[in-house]
């Protein structure tokens, strides 16, 4: 009989049992489903609705079906649904009657929510550790590299001359916040909502704060209707997650095309890497287009989660079963992607002659002949006329600014001189940017210097 078969005639239906089992997906609860179990048996010993014994009895066996779980010799069944009721079960199978007081002052619907907070505390807390160990790794490399030069492009065109190690450390700050953002994320996932029952808590003397303690949660639920049905946590946790993986899609498809033989720019690690069955010269970056493929998945796990959610009422309703399986996928698949990114940074070589030349046979030197000029008095608008004429010009003849003579810029403006050609010499622009955030080599130093600090705390 169903633990809560008293109020029905007959059995569930077998394609209903079938249609509404979770233990599939809801089995990966297992540990913190026994943990949150043992800290609550401990608390109704603690307030005198179980003896000593029965106490000791459950603690026991709670821990005995933990091993059976991890030996794999647990049956599971989808007559029982969850995961909480395999659990029950083979407590009372175990021990007797004991096992069923186990429940008191308690329902799955602040039980699961229990579980899945604790899951994520452990789960994002890899994340977040997943997180630093690329950020790790893109520091390392960027000081590895530094001196490195490189375009910087705008809508996929050439744009302006960057360090290497500038281009690495903007993806850097990208994950520096995706790991702040992360931490925020587990603040909101720390309260305990065990306590608050089915919906409207209990007459039964529980000691929330007491279980709080034991299971490490900063605070207490503070209303029982929200414990019960909310999922914010849920839907915040995959959002971060999905704006991590978009930003591991950005750099994957960055680090596709720097590979490509059209580009050359850099060599991925052979391990992260395939071939074809037919060509046999073919390198295919298999992992960084899987991780730009999942990315999508992850971002339908944010709308699943979204949709969900949007329609209930209060307070718990069978849907919320649905978000575990999102949620289950974003976790596996992010902290996967971020080991695979790490590897990727860690491995990854550079050509810097095949980069050195595309910066030379460019004109991205532009910006910086227009503001010769602007230093010398001419209006800014004016400045780029004349550098985008003269850019024109040398398309027209198939020269770049190198080929050039001082005559031949005079002919644009008399205020071109000698000095002209240091001024856009890539070295020198590295050297003379000012602004703070530049791509200069002298903010790149004060950059990776700063992080390397926060990454060693």
């Amino acid at each position: 009989m169903k633990p809560w078969g008293g109020r029905f005639k007959g059995k569930t239906d077998p394609v209903l049992e079938r249609f509404s089992a979770s233990i599939d997906f809801d089995r990966a609860l297992y540990r913190y489903d026994i943990e949150g179990s043992t800290a609550h048996a401990e608390m109704l010993g603690k307030i005198g609705v179980l003896n000593r014994k029965e106490t000791k009895d459950i603690v026991t066996g709670l821990g005995e079906i933990r091993k059976e779980i991890e030996a794999g010799i647990f049956i599971f069944s989808g007559s029982l649904e969850d995961i909480h009721m395999h659990i029950e079960a083979r407590l009372i199978e175990k021990i007797g009657d004991a096992g069923k007081k186990l429940h008191t002052g308690r329902s799955r619907n602040d039980q699961v929510s229990l579980d899945m907070r604790m899951y994520l505390k452990d789960h994002l807390g890899n994340v977040e550790k997943g997180l630093m160990a690329l950020l790790k790794n893109l520091v390392q490399k960027a000081e590895k590299e530094k001196t490195a030069i490189m375009p910087g492009y705008t809508h996929m065109q050439r744009a302006q001359v960057v360090p290497f190690s500038h281009y690495l450390m903007a993806y850097y700050y990208m994950f520096k916040r995706d790991r702040e953002r992360m931490k925020n994320i587990l603040q909101g996932i720390d309260v305990m909502p065990l306590g608050s029952g089915a919906l409207a808590g209990s007459t039964m003397p529980l000691d929330r704060d007491l279980v709080r303690k034991r299971l490490g949660f900063a605070r207490l639920s503070e209303n029982s209707m929200d414990a019960v049905s909310d999922r914010d946590f849920v839907v915040d946790a995959i959002y971060g997650i999905a704006v991590i993986m978009m930003h591991l899609s950005r750099l994957s498809e960055d680090l596709i095309i720097f590979s490509s033989n059209e580009v050359a720019f850099v060599s991925l690690p052979d391990a992260l890497c395939t071939g074809s069955s037919l060509m046999p010269h073919k390198k295919n970056p298999d992992a960084l287009e899987l991780i730009r493929g999942k990315t999508s998945r992850v971002i339908g796990d944010l709308f699943s989660i979204f949709s969900i959610l949007k329609g209930l009422p209060m307070t718990y309703n069978r849907d919320l079963q649905e978000d575990k399986e999102p949620l289950f996928h974003a976790v596996e698949t992010v902290q996967d992607a971020l080991t695979i990114m790490g590897l990727c940074i860690a491995g990854i070589k550079i050509d810097r002659k095949r980069m050195e030349h595309a910066v030379s046979e460019s004109f991205m030197p532009a910006v910086e002949m227009a503001e010769y000029l602007t230093l010398k008095g001419v209006p800014f608008r004016e400045a780029h006329g004349v550098v985008g004429r003269l850019v024109r010009d040398c398309e027209d003849k198939g020269k770049t600014f190198k080929d050039l003579t001082i005559g031949e810029l005079k002919g644009f403006s008399p205020l071109f001189e000698k000095d002209v050609f240091a001024c856009i010499d890539p070295q020198t622009i590295l050297k003379n940017r000012k602004t703070e955030g530049a791509a200069s080599f002298k903010e790149v130093e004060r950059q990776i210097n700063a992080e390397k600090i926060y990454c060693n705390r």
